[in-house]
C-alpha cells in the first residue's frame, strides 16, 4: 500500500504543477469577491465529503461537488481549490496524510477533468442552450462523474488487495445505483440557481450564447 501511496502524492504533485493558475491566482490577490468565492467553495466541498459513510473501513461514499466546481471555476483552479477541504480533513484527523495524494487524484483531479471534458463535448456538439448547460452540463455531467469516480476507486482497492473484488461490489460499487441521481440533482440545482442569479460565478456560461433568442 506504501508504493500506491507515494504514486497518489507523486502525481498529486505532477498535477497541482500543471495546474498552477497564475492568473487565477493575481485576479484572487487582486479581487475580494473572488477570495470569498473561493474559499467559501472550498468550505462546502469539505462539508460535502466530511459527510460521508460505508458500510467497510475505507469504502466510504459522499457527495463530490466537482462538477460544479469545475463549472464555476475550470478545471486548474478547481484541483488547487480541492486542496482546502483536503486539509482541513487533514487537520481535524479525518484523512491520514499519506492517503492525500490518492485520495485527492479519485476525489478531485480526475473527476474535474472529467467534468469539464464533459462540458467541452456538449458544448462542441450539442445546442448551446440553457437547459442543454443545466441537464448534460450539470445534471448528467455529475451523474456520470461520480459513477466513474466510484469506479476508479473500486479498480484501486481490488487492485492494491484490500479487498476482493466480490466485497467492493457488495459494499461499494452497488451505491452507484443510489448516489448517481442524488449526485446529478445536487451539482444541477446549483447550476440552475447560479446561471439563474449569479451567472457570473460560472466560468463556464456565456449568457450570449445560452440565452441567445437566436437559439
Amino acid at each position: 500500500m506504501l508504493y500506491w501511496q507515494v504514486f497518489g502524492w507523486a502525481v498529486l504533485l505532477v498535477m497541482l504543477w500543471l495546474c498552477w493558475p497564475r492568473d487565477g491566482w493575481q485576479k484572487m490577490r487582486q479581487d475580494k469577491g473572488y477570495q470569498h468565492l473561493v474559499f467559501a467553495s472550498g468550505i462546502v466541498l469539505f462539508c460535502l465529503w466530511a459527510l460521508k459513510a460505508g458500510i467497510r473501513e475505507g469504502l466510504d461514499i459522499h457527495f463530490l461537488g466537482m462538477t460544479v466546481l469545475t463549472l464555476c471555476h475550470g478545471p486548474r483552479i478547481a484541483v488547487w481549490i480541492a486542496m482546502i477541504p483536503l486539509a482541513l480533513m487533514v487537520g481535524f484527523g479525518l484523512l491520514p496524510v499519506m492517503d492525500v495524494g490518492l485520495y485527492a487524484v479519485t476525489t478531485a483531479v480526475i473527476p474535474a477533468f472529467v467534468s469539464y471534458a464533459i462540458f467541452w463535448l456538449s458544448y462542441r456538439y450539442l445546442s448551446r442552450h440553457l437547459f442543454v448547460y443545466i441537464f448534460i452540463a450539470g445534471f448528467f455531467n455529475a451523474a456520470f462523474t461520480i459513477v466513474l469516480h466510484l469506479i476508479v476507486v473500486s479498480a484501486g482497492y481490488w487492485v492494491s488487495g484490500l479487498y476482493s473484488w466480490e466485497t467492493i461490489t457488495h459494499n461499494y460499487l452497488m451505491l452507484a445505483v443510489l448516489i448517481w441521481f442524488p449526485e446529478g440533482l445536487l451539482n444541477g440545482m446549483a447550476v440552475t440557481l447560479m446561471s439563474v442569479y449569479r451567472p457570473h460565478w460560472l466560468r463556464t456560461f456565456y449568457d450570449r450564447e445560452y440565452l441567445s433568442p437566436d437559439r
